[in-house]
C-alpha cells in the first residue's frame, strides 16, 4: 500500500484519497462559447508526460481538503511537498 503526505492529516494510505486533476488547468473563461469539440478538448485531452507531474488531490476519507502535490509520472511516487488548498470564506452560490 502507498502512502499519500496530506498536508493535514500526514501520510495516509492511498485508498483514503481521491484523484481530481493536473494542477493548473484553467477552466474556460466562457464556456457557454464552446462546441463538442472544444469541451472534449477541454476534459479529455490532456499531454501525458513522463516524470513529474504537479496534481490536484483530496483526501476524501479523511479531512476531505483538496491539496496539490508532485507524482512521479513514471514510477507513481510522490516527489513534492504537498501544498494546501486555500481555504474559501465565502459561501458557494445558489444552483442554477
Amino acid at each position: 500500500m502507498q502512502l499519500i503526505p496530506c498536508p493535514h492529516c500526514g501520510p495516509r494510505e492511498e485508498t483514503e484519497f481521491h484523484y481530481g486533476a493536473a494542477a493548473g488547468v484553467e477552466y474556460p473563461a466562457q464556456p457557454q462559447t464552446l462546441d463538442d469539440d472544444e469541451w472534449a478538448d477541454y476534459l479529455f485531452f490532456r499531454p501525458n508526460p513522463k516524470g513529474a507531474l504537479a496534481e490536484r488531490w483530496c483526501h476524501s476519507a479523511g479531512c476531505r481538503r483538496w491539496f496539490t502535490i508532485t507524482r512521479d509520472t513514471l514510477t507513481y511516487r510522490f516527489t513534492g511537498t504537498p501544498v494546501a488548498a486555500p481555504v474559501s470564506t465565502s459561501a458557494p452560490g445558489p444552483r442554477r
